[in-house]
Formats: C-alpha cells, structure tokens, sequence
C-alpha cells in the first residue's frame, strides 16, 4: 500500500534518457532514421508521440505508402525507395498481402523492438526544448500521460521527424508556412491566392459487408446536406479508406494550432457521406454495410518547412538537376491540392509529373541556423511546390535513412572526427564518404554507383555455370488485342540494334506500326530516365489477315548503352502474342491510363506552368504485365556475373544483374582469389522488384514474394564444404555473419531456380574481413 501524507505541490517522475541522437516523431521517416543510425553503431532515443509507430500510414490513420513508384502510374522504373524502408515494404508484402493496417503496426514496432540501439518511447509528447546557445540544442523535455512521466532527452544530435516541426519550431530555426510567390524562385506551378497556398488533412473510414440489413443513425453533428460537397456524385459503396483521399479540409486554416477543429469538420463530412450512402436510396448494395472503422486522428499534408542551406524546387524535380550532396531521391508527382479541399469546385489535386527521378541533396535536411538540428519527413527544405512531391511517405523515409546515416557519421567516426556537426559533412571527402555508406545500406542514390575499395570481390575472379542470354522470348503466354499501345523494354550495349521478330494475330488486312523509342539523355544527360521521349526509327508493315510473324529489321546504331522501347502502336484489329518469361530487368510497358494519379497517357500542360509534355508508358500489375513475344538476333549479353560488382544494385540503364540460364540445372556463382582470403561477413542482393510500389492498405498484392527473388541458396568454402543456407529468403538484403572468420580461396553461391517462367538471378555480392 502506498500512502502519502498531503502537501502542496509534488513533482511528476522524471526519467532522464542520453544517447547519440534523439529523433521526434515515429512516422516512416522517423523510424528508417532511427533504424539506420543504430544498425551503424549509435544510441538512438525515438519519441513517438501516438500509440503506434508509422504515422500516416499507421492504424490511426490508414494512408497507403507510396513514393517514386506512384502506384506504377509513371515512367519511374524500378523506382521503390532502397534500404530501410523497402525492407519494411517487403516484410509486408510477405506478411500481410492484404493490406491489413493492424499487422502492419505489428511490422514497423517489431523492426524497431529488434534494434538494441533504439529506446523506444510510445505516446510521449516533445513539449520543451533546452539550448546551451543560440544555435544549439542541448536537451528536450517530453511528457508521457499513459505512465505520468516527464522525460529529459539529452544528446549532441537531434532530428526532427515530427511533421509539424515541434523540436526545430521551439529551437527557434527559420521557418516557412504557405506559398512561395511565383517570382521568388521562378516556379511556374505557384498557386494563386485563389487556389490556396495549404494542403489540408483527411479523414478515413472503413467499410464491412455483414451479410444482413444494417441501418445507420446519424450522429447529429454530421453534415446534412451532401450536395455542400461539389463531387458528392462520386461516392459510392465500394470505396473507402484512402482511397477518397480528396475528403480533405482545413488549408484556409492554420494547419498545425486548427487540427482540433479541422478534425471535427472532416468527422462531420465522414459521417454525412455514410448517411447519404446508406440513407439516400441511392445505394441499395449498402443495405448490409456498416461502418468498422473512422479515423480519430486526420492524416496531415502540409505545416511548417523548414530552411537548409538549400531549398529544393520545381526546377530541381523538373529538370532532374543533379547535386555533389545528392542523399536520397524523389520521383512523385509535383502534387497540389485546392486549400478549400472536399467544399472546393476546383478537382482534388493538380499533379505534374516529371520524366524520371530527381535527386535530393543533403544540405536539404539540417537547418540552417540551428547547429545539430537535423530535418526529416515532409519538413525537410523545399519550397510548397517541390514540398508538393517530396512530401509523400516513401520518400520522406528514404529522406530519413540519409539523416540517420549521416548522424552516424558525425558520431561515430575516428579519433578527431567525432562531435561533427550536420553541415560538417557537406565537405566533399565526408559527403563521398556518406553517400558510399548509404549506397552499402541499399540507399538508391541516382547517379551514383557504390565504390568500395574494402570488398573482397573486386580482388576475386569471378566465373559462373551460365548466363541469360537474351534471344528468345518465346510465344507462349496470351495473346492480347493490341487495344492500347505496348512496347517492350530492353537493354541494348552500344552499338547496331539487333534484328527482332515479334508474332501477331491480324483479324483483317491491315498496317501495324512499330516504333523503336529511346529517352532523351542528350543535352539533357538523363540516362536513366524510362520515358520513351525520342523516336528512332518507325517501321510500318504490312499484315495479312490470320497469325504471322513479323520482320522488325531497325537500321539503328546506339552510341551508348541503354534501354530501347520497342512500341506496337495501338491497332484493335492486330493482337500481340506474350511470353510467359519473365527476367530481372526486362519489362513491358503499355500507353494506358492512371486517373488515380493523373495520367491520362499524356502530360499536356494546358498554360505555361513549368512542366513538360510527354507520353505515360506504365508497366501492368502482375499476374498481368507479361513480355511481348520476340525473337533477337543476335541475343542481348548484358547479364553476365561482372554485373554482381559493379556497384549498382538494381536496373538503371542495363539489368545490372547476374542472371543465369533457365535451363541451368544448377546456377552458381563462384569468386576465387589467388590466396586464402579471412572472411566474416558477406552481402548479397536479390531481385524484390524495386518496379512494384507495394502499397500498405486497399490493394490486395497477389503474391507474397517477387517472383523474380531467389528464396533458396547455399554458400559453399573451397572444400565444397557448406558454410550457410538459406530457405524461404524474400528480402532484396542478406548479410550473412560468420560466428568465427572462414578461411577460404574461394566462394560458391548456389542458387535455386525462382520457378520454370523466372531465371536465378543476383544483383550484388560484396564480401568482407571484418
């Protein structure tokens, strides 16, 4: 029993936690930071101020991931973020395939737990900050109500993933809210004080089908007339959750001190559409549907950003400029919303693509006036324009993965070098030394290969049983109206385009038209764009009526290596013959429509807001999505084991891969040095189809692992004697760690077939002494 005498005042319980660095905030940003930093060796303290980590992707608030990939609705290939965040992606994707936001917390709080590094604290607010100067930080205080606590959170370092800023705002850094004017930065795409300079917040609902009648009583604060809504004809019984997105409100208001309110307002709006859903008559396959879920919390889109050393913009998505301190990339569209949101007669959102992926430099993600203050998440500096892309969850955690990795270094480097501060590291020898850190943490920097003079593998011959060669991709899948335009990618060397045979199926006599395209990499140097923006030749043939197989003899030479799209241009009386093969970075795409995300298979600019005009090639969700059918001649060599150390770790301008024969019983790869090598750890990468977005709720994955991923494999020693095995693999990274350093002159990778329609194939091996 515990009994006190009374007395006037007591003091709550305070616990005091130090560590190397203190991140806020416990949205996907937050955590990959978090992650990162303690995998490379320092103490972490993670203050999360919700019950559950994963912010607007958790439980509470149910918003699907998404980054460059843009629900494969863009020319971004193989775009999903790397590192940290697709870990968590594919875990998921194995997990939980369908899309179940409960078993999704369980992932992100696990992979946080498993972490000795990170002190985890849940439901516990940043209310104050301490400062030692004026530009530096020296301690935060926090409030935790579940277990009456106060904290004291002490360390040289700290991020802000907080998404309103809490930690920079109170530290007194530069700050911006709202819109920047057109003129300020030459951004075109600035919105009028008309349109709003705000993104709002929305609220999500769930719906369950019970199998029986189901009435709804309204509560009496929802919203009685629906037609205040102008898209109110666009509800329906079907979609739910994130998928009504534009349910947004609050970007007339302040964002951050009105959420109270904004959230009432979205609750009305919630409750009014199910009223009208379940209630108007309109809808009779809702008589058995009942509301399971409504969101307590809104999902935020914009508050306060905060100022680096650089401000990202328009040009730097549109243009793709490069950057010295390039961490991280973005690839979503330039996507504003009306301030006036779900009461606004303007449509949703504006969205505006660029050709490809763009870089984000570093100097981006610290503030400018606050010495060890590192920014994260959809605060990082950009203007509301380039906010309008960077913001999205994927990339915000790609973003977060480069702040953790960078703290690392400042904290962990050699005698002399600890105790740096963030814009130390904009030094070119820190900033090389940062970006070959995040490249070996599987970040995907565009741009920029790994070089790592400590891997073992650049020393060792490397031999394989077999390569893919590509000659044949046999007619044996379905045979489809070419209904929409189709192309097929490939990856050519430099050099005279090979001979192609396609196979088709003419209804009639008729013309079919097939265009060999590239994307334009000069003058603007962007080879690794996918959008087929240069045609290099048109080829017209002639068809007979019944199935043939047709001559595509391209007179082309390429000057440099790179992707061609071979494109049947929509006919509805020709159908196209597919191949069941599939094989890592071989990839159809098709001129289709994406309304989800604005594409309407072409961009056209309707006014001079900055944008290009250019045509959608977007691949098709498996199971569809199958090769077209051709014949090569002579047959692409570009999957040879030399790819496993280049340093590149997925496909950019070639597969990049190691890639065996399907017909090899027994694919190995083998590395031999001259002498005895002392071995401890070994990395490996496999194909988890960095093409697939892999979105966290609403779409339903088909599988649980990439077919393409080699799931089996054994790594033998020069006495043939096994050394590791692994079964049922479906992550892209495996590090494998020897109890005790082996001793060897060679290695053996073997690997097991994926299934008789993919290759084994192998994106990276590094091996190390230490």
């Amino acid at each position: 029993m515990i009994r006190e005498q009374a007395t006037d005042k007591r003091n709550l319980r305070n616990v005091r936690h130090e560590g190397d660095l203190i991140v806020v905030g416990g949205g996907l940003s937050g955590v990959c930071c978090a992650i990162t930093a303690a995998r490379a060796g320092i103490r972490v303290v993670l203050v999360q101020d919700r019950p559950v980590l994963g912010g607007n992707s958790s439980s509470e608030v149910r918003l699907w991931v998404l980054g460059a990939t843009s629900h494969m609705g863009n020319n971004n290939r193989w775009a999903r973020e790397g590192g940290v965040i697709d870990e968590i992606l594919v875990e998921n994707w194995y997990r939980n395939p369908e899309g179940n936001p409960l078993i999704y917390d369980t992932i992100l709080l696990e992979k946080v737990m498993q972490e000795a590094n990170i002190t985890l604290l849940l439901n516990t607010a940043v209310y104050d900050v301490e400062k030692s100067a004026t530009d530096t930080i020296s301690l935060l205080r926090a409030f935790c109500a579940q277990n009456s606590t106060t904290y004291e959170l002490a360390a040289p370092l700290f991020c802000d993933a907080s998404g309103d800023g809490i930690v920079a705002f109170q530290a007194g850094a530069a700050f911006r809210m709202g819109a920047e004017s057109k003129e300020e930065f030459g951004e075109k795409f600035a919105p009028s004080a008309d349109y709003g300079e705000l993104l709002g917040h929305s609220l999500y609902f769930y719906t369950k089908d019970t199998g029986r009648p189901v009435r709804f009583v309204p509560p009496a604060y929802a919203l009685n007339d629906i037609t205040q809504i102008p898209r109110y004809r666009r509800f329906n019984a079907k979609e739910y959750g994130c998928q009504l997105w534009w349910i947004e409100y609050g970007g007339r208001l302040d964002t951050v001190h009105d959420t109270e309110r904004i959230k009432w307002e979205l609750w009305k709006v919630v409750y009014g559409v199910w009223n009208h859903i379940k209630n108007s008559g309109q809808f009779p396959e809702a008589e058995t549907m009942t509301l399971e879920w409504v969101g307590t919390i809104p999902g935020k889109r914009e508050s306060r950003r905060f100022e680096g050393d650089y401000m990202l913009t328009q040009h730097d998505i549109v243009e793709q400029r490069t950057h010295p301190d390039a961490v991280a990339f973005g690839g979503w569209s330039i996507d504003l919303h009306p301030a006036d949101g779900v009461f606004s007669e303007k449509p949703g959102c504006n969205q505006w693509h660029s050709k490809g992926v763009y870089q984000i430099p570093y100097r981006c993600l610290y503030s400018r006036n606050i010495s060890n203050l590192f920014l994260a998440g959809r605060i990082i500096s950009a203007t509301h324009v380039a906010f309008g892309s960077s913001r999205v969850m994927g990339t915000s955690a790609h973003v977060g993965q480069a702040v953790g990795m960078a703290a690392a270094l400042c904290q962990s480097g050699e005698p002399g070098q600890r105790g740096l501060l963030p814009r130390d590291l904009v030094n070119t020898d820190r900033m090389r030394t940062l970006q070959q850190e995040l490249l070996k943490s599987g970040q995907h920097i565009p741009g920029l290969a790994l070089h790592d003079p400590t891997d073992l593998t650049h020393a060792a011959t490397l031999t394989a049983s077999s390569a893919f060669v590509l000659s044949h991709l046999p007619p044996d899948g379905p045979l489809q109206p070419l209904a929409d335009s189709a192309a097929q990618m490939l990856p050519l060397p430099a050099g005279a385009v090979p001979h192609l045979t396609a196979f088709v199926t003419a209804e009639a006599e008729t013309t079919l038209t097939v265009e060999l395209r590239r994307s334009q990499s000069r003058p603007g140097n962007k080879p690794h764009n996918h959008t087929p923006d240069v045609t290099l030749q048109t080829l017209t043939v002639e068809l007979r009526k019944g199935r043939q197989e047709v001559q595509l003899p391209f007179s082309v030479s390429l000057d440099e290596a790179q992707y061609v799209f071979v494109c049947f241009m929509k006919n509805p009386l020709v159908s196209l013959q597919y191949s069941a093969l599939r094989a890592t970075g071989v990839l159809s795409v098709f001129n289709k429509t994406n309304p989800a995300v604005s594409n309407w298979g072409k961009q056209e600019p309707t006014e001079d807001i900055g944008v290009e005009t250019f045509e959608f090639w977007c691949p098709d969700r498996r199971p569809k999505g199958h090769n077209i059918a051709l014949r090569i001649e002579p047959g692409i060599r570009l999957f040879g084991p030399e790819n496993v150390r280049n340093g590149l770790q997925r496909p950019t301008t070639q597969p990049n891969a190691w890639v065996a024969n399907l017909t090899d019983p027994n694919p190995t790869l083998t590395l031999t040095w001259p002498t005895k090598q002392r071995i401890s750890r070994v990395e490996l990468s496999f194909d988890t189809d960095f093409d697939h977005p892999l979105e966290t709720v609403i779409m339903l994955n088909p599988e649980t692992v990439s077919p393409f991923c080699v799931q089996d494999y054994i790594l033998c020693n020069d006495q043939k004697e096994r050394v590791y095995q692994k079964t049922g693999n479906y992550q892209a990274r495996n590090t494998i760690r020897f109890d005790k350093p082996i001793e060897t002159s060679s290695l053996t990778l073997h690997l097991k077939t994926p299934s008789e329609a993919v290759s084994a194939s192998l994106l990276e091996v590094r091996c190390y002494e230490g």
